[in-house]
């Protein structure tokens, strides 16, 4: 399942490939009588833990991933296989059928995208198969043949971080998956060498490698998603695109649940505490993997501001219990208990666009640039109290 053969199946193949994993998972009667904790891989080899009820729910949510694939079957029979890239609106030239499209699609893919259609789908709509053809069929491949033996701060960091990327997988955990997923981060860190690795990258990398079957692809959309989905210098050394997104959030968290950070602010609680993962792993550390995917499903089609709205989210949901805590750790259990146990993506994608207030991209740029300056000062001043200190060490 997880080896890096070209695509050669078809997609019928690939929807039976997919029914045929998707398990009707059945806990012991013991775990039925009582509630005990059942463990069980989920579609991607993760072992996952949980109660009766959340076996429940993942075998609901495999029953409605059933349905969401005829129901993309039906638009590919009625519209053709590539009717989903036919959704840009010319303002100049505004065609009604590719309005419809593109309004279907935006609500298909908050639905969700089928796991067999993802590869195919994420690769055209995020803007990688524009991407990777701008150079030679070789690049990947000569990428890596060139950079093979080359030890620089970036690879060491690496070689540390591989055995800790999803350790116990059944595939990303042994030498193969170690291989692969380290030539995906090695050849990135030489493409650009601004950014060259930062921890977090290999969560991101190793989800992309499982979803999309083969290296080349996942470098692509690491590629895509660093270059065009995500802001800038949120991956560089400073971080300074991350600290901006942190500060835009802490806004736009006071702005959407008023209650929820008034009460934290009084603990003392900084919510980049927990928010800072979310941003620089995608979700990929704190979601359940088709959860987290159901995120990145709708991240490539709309955007980076779709972390803010599942940032948001996740407080929203558990508010009434977070307003009752009165201790930092308190909330820091809450928040990861209940990440770690959202198995039905339809409700936080629910609360997330629905309940979340509208956020027009404009207006979060706005709230960027207007961030920026106040962090690029403070990596100064930080900068310049470190720098006597690094004097002395000399």
């Amino acid at each position: 399942m997880y080896g890096c053969a070209g695509h050669t199946q078809s997609k019928k193949d690939l929807a039976a490939e997919y029914q045929s994993q998707v398990q009707i998972l059945r806990p012991s009667i013991h775990a039925r009588r009582a509630n005990l904790t059942v463990k069980f891989q989920d579609l991607y080899g993760f072992a996952v833990e949980g109660n009766v009820d959340d076996v429940n729910v993942l075998n609901e949510v495999a029953e409605k991933a059933r349905k969401k694939s005829k129901v993309w079957w039906a638009f590919e029979a009625s519209k053709g296989p590539t009717w989903y890239l036919e959704t840009r609106v010319s303002a100049a030239k505004l065609k009604l059928s590719a309005l419809g499209n593109a309004i279907a699609l935006k609500r298909l893919i908050r639905k969700g995208i089928p796991p067999a259609l993802r590869p195919t789908v994420w690769f055209s709509l995020s803007g990688a198969a524009k991407k990777k053809s701008t150079v030679p069929d070789s690049y990947y491949d000569d990428l890596i043949a060139a950079v093979h033996g080359k030890v620089t701060p970036a690879t060491k960091q690496i070689d540390h971080d591989l055995p800790r990327t999803f350790p116990g997988h059944p595939w990303l955990d042994t030498e193969e998956g170690h291989a692969a997923l380290r030539r995906v981060l090695v050849g990135y860190s030489f493409r650009d060498s601004e950014v060259g690795y930062c921890q977090g990258l290999n969560y991101v990398a190793a989800l992309l490698l499982l979803v999309m079957k083969t290296e080349e692809e996942a470098f692509w959309m690491l590629a895509v998603l660093l270059e065009n989905v995500l802001v800038n210098d949120c991956y560089t050394n400073n971080l300074s695109g991350c600290h901006v997104e942190q500060r835009v959030f802490k806004d736009l968290f006071t702005k959407n649940c008023p209650r929820v950070a008034s009460h934290l602010q009084a603990l003392e609680f900084d919510v980049s505490l927990v928010s800072t993962e979310w941003f620089l792993c995608l979700f990929s550390k704190s979601l359940p993997s088709e959860t987290t995917l159901r995120v990145w499903d709708v991240l490539f089609y709309e955007g980076a501001k779709v972390l803010f709205h599942v940032a948001l989210a996740i407080f929203k949901m558990n508010e009434e219990e977070l307003l009752l805590t009165h201790h930092v750790g308190d909330v820091i259990n809450i928040i990861q208990r209940s990440t770690h146990h959202l198995f039905d993506p339809d409700d936080l994608i629910t609360v997330a666009f629905e309940k979340i207030g509208f956020m027009a991209t404009t207006n979060i740029s706005k709230q960027r640039k207007k961030q920026e300056s106040a962090v690029m000062a403070d990596l100064d001043r930080r900068f310049r109290r470190l720098q006597p200190l690094n004097g002395t060490e000399e």
